[in-house]
């Protein structure tokens, strides 16, 4: 049985006190809480959140990372350095890295092995276009950037990989696709795992949704056999949005 591994995305909001006083809030809210969950502040307040979080059911995530360790790469922040101020998890391949700032599968894959390789668990997001899905393409372009996230990646590394699946016309448009269409989805990624490695490890592999999940769907989502969790943008940013999600099965 596959734990549910429900994870917020704070994004560019939130000052640093403003995030310590919200996963205060969180901590208390998910005392006792069997599922996974994770916050993933701004790079300004992670090490604050960090002395809020540690030792409790939250997991510390970052939103992003560098390719490199560390020299001459001004605005980058390295794997190192994440796990140095108590992140355990890192998001890469965020649509809105990949469309608003240009990051290919080359250079997504080379963060997907860099984080795992200093020890840090990791999101891959992959989803197709508006455009895409409408040209029948988004089978075929979400299992071209899982394949390509995931190269050269060990069979033994794959227990620390969650696969992200987000549609990107979905997110932040109030647009959800059906749990149907997800669960296809997710089915279609699972499948693929399978032939990248072996069923053991495509069954046991988390498979979150992403994409304007909220309190009014998650738990019709959560229902399909192949959604494991939610990567959740928005409505992760305030409690009244937030803990119905992670308390949907409540």
């Amino acid at each position: 049985m596959r734990n549910k591994f429900i994870a917020g995305n704070w994004k560019m909001h939130k000052t640093v006190g403003e995030s310590v006083a919200f996963a205060k809030e969180l901590v208390d809210a998910f005392k006792g809480q069997k599922k996974r969950i994770m916050i993933a502040p701004v790079f300004t307040a992670l090490s604050d959140v960090a002395k809020v979080t540690k030792g409790t059911n939250i997991i510390l995530g970052a939103q992003n990372c560098a390719c490199e360790l560390q020299g001459a790469h001004t605005g980058e922040i390295s794997p190192l350095m994440l796990k140095d101020v108590g992140v355990t998890i890192v998001i890469i391949g965020h649509s809105e890295r990949r469309h608003a700032y240009g990051e290919n599968d080359a250079l997504i894959n080379k963060k997907v092995k860099l984080a795992l390789a200093n020890g840090l668990e990791v999101i891959l997001c992959v989803g197709e276009k508006l455009d895409e899905r409408e040209a029948g393409k988004a089978e075929k372009v979400v299992e071209d950037q899982t394949t390509n996230g995931l190269s050269g990646i060990s069979a033994d590394q794959m227990k620390y990989i969650t696969i992200a699946y987000e549609p990107v016309w979905a997110i932040g448009t109030g647009k959800t696709a059906t749990p149907e269409d997800a669960n296809a989805m997710h089915q279609s990624i699972r499948n693929l795992v399978e032939k990248l490695y072996n069923k053991d490890i495509a069954s046991q592999l988390i498979i979150q949704y992403g994409g304007s999940v909220n309190a009014a769907n998650v738990k019709s989502l959560m229902a399909m056999e192949n959604i494991d969790g939610a990567l959740v943008g928005g409505a992760s940013l305030k409690s009244d949005t937030f803990l119905p999600i992670v308390k949907y099965d409540e």
